[in-house]
């Protein structure tokens, strides 16, 4: 996954990965706090584990991964 501090916000860097999965989606670099209240509308999706399990997102990853 390579640095991690990339991909979060600078609150987050420190966390372990259990805080990051638990920390809402927007602690993610890039997704604002309006992307994350459209995952949260949308698919019920509040938190990093949340978006990470969903079958929906995972569904497409395969669907990807099969297609290469």
């Amino acid at each position: 996954m390579g640095d991690i501090k990339d991909k979060l916000d600078k609150a987050y860097e420190d966390k372990s990965f259990s805080e990051i999965a638990d920390a809402p989606v927007a602690a993610l670099q890039g997704v604002s706090d309006d992307d994350a209240q459209k995952l949260k509308d949308a698919f019920n999706v509040k938190t990093i584990r949340e978006l990470g399990t969903n079958k929906y997102f995972l569904w497409a990853q395969a669907f990807a991964k099969l297609a290469e």
